[in-house]
């Protein structure tokens, strides 16, 4: 019962190190235009990231936590190791001050701890196509959404007083960083509770997948801790190295994010909030003149989301090969 309980509370580890590593992507836009400093910008994103539960539901963790892979096969152990692999990825990333996807290492984590004990054959691909499928699709809905919100602004600005714009700019760029923030914790916040509904069903202390209101909660409250805690490096390269912004920017950008985010949790798909909001501040950087915005860096990012998946793969996987090598 004590390595369950462990288990519990790493699983709540990693929630707090999804917090801290995406809290640039809720707040980046905000603090890089100067509309919150960072202290009131990792608190109001982390409010936010806390009450989302009382307005998603649990799709997202269901499909984390039976749809993906085949649950008959999971025990603590694999659930352990693919905790431990993703932890290491974030933690890694974060401090090479890449803006990679929690969401993807916690996937690939999770199946490579799987592979390894079971083979291929655990893998659900009914779960995987729409998953993989919104690895391309997000950043390209956040893209598209950023560029025509943008577009839109500009006509909606055109020949207004440049203080006036600004004032409502800043306005609008809060509460559009609330939405953004709302739709990270709900869609993260459910991979941990995904996992640790799982972990319950692997032990037999819950006899369906129905998460618990006491994971609810404790996913809530650890993604928002996490983002209290901040995440400064990946907020200089997703607030200002990408392009350059502008509060009436970062409005449009944390829009569009923020809708992309609220469409896949309602379809109960996990999506990469990073890959969401790179999107969105490429789309809006591009509607000035396309060289705005630092294609190259973009490319990089690009390919630290390709290597997420299969790299927390192999971290797992080699973690329980091991584990069994020596047990």
């Amino acid at each position: 019962m004590l390595f369950i309980i462990f288990i519990v509370l790493l699983a709540l580890v990693f929630d707090f190190t999804n917090g801290m590593h995406d809290s640039a992507n809720s707040i980046a836009t905000v603090v890089s235009t100067r509309v919150l400093t960072p202290r009131q910008g990792v608190i109001w994103a982390a409010f936010f990231n806390f009450v989302a539960f009382l307005v998603f539901g649990t799709g997202v963790a269901k499909t984390i936590g039976q749809g993906m892979i085949d649950i008959s096969i999971v025990t603590p152990l694999v659930i352990f190791v693919g905790l431990v692999g993703t932890i290491i990825w974030n933690l890694l990333t974060w401090y090479l001050g890449l803006p990679t996807s929690s969401s993807h290492a916690i996937i690939g984590g999770y199946a490579g701890a799987a592979i390894a004990k079971s083979g291929f054959s655990v893998i659900i691909l009914s779960g995987w196509y729409k998953t993989v499928l919104f690895i391309f699709l997000a950043p390209i809905i956040g893209l598209v959404l950023g560029f025509l919100l943008e577009v839109l602004a500009t006509w909606l600005i055109y020949k207004k007083s440049p203080g006036l714009v600004d004032k409502w700019a800043k306005r609008t760029q809060i509460v559009s960083a609330a939405l953004y923030s709302l739709g990270h914790g709900g869609n993260d916040a459910q991979k941990t509770m995904g996992i640790i509904t799982s972990l319950l069903v692997s032990v037999g202390i819950l006899h369906s997948f129905e998460v618990p209101l006491w994971v609810v909660l404790s996913a809530h409250f650890a993604i928002a801790l996490g983002t209290l805690s901040g995440g400064w490096r990946i907020v200089k390269t997703m607030g200002q190295k990408i392009t350059k912004l502008k509060p009436v920017n970062g409005s449009c950008a944390n829009t569009a994010g923020a809708a992309s985010i609220f469409l896949a949790t309602h379809l109960g798909i996990p999506v990469s909030t990073t890959h969401v909001i790179t999107g969105a501040i490429s789309g809006v950087g591009s509607v000035r003149r396309f060289s705005a915005v630092r294609w190259g860096l973009t490319l990089k990012i690009v390919w630290a989301w390709i290597f997420t998946i299969p790299v927390a793969a192999i971290i797992s996987g080699s973690i329980y090969w091991l584990i069994g090598l020596f047990s």
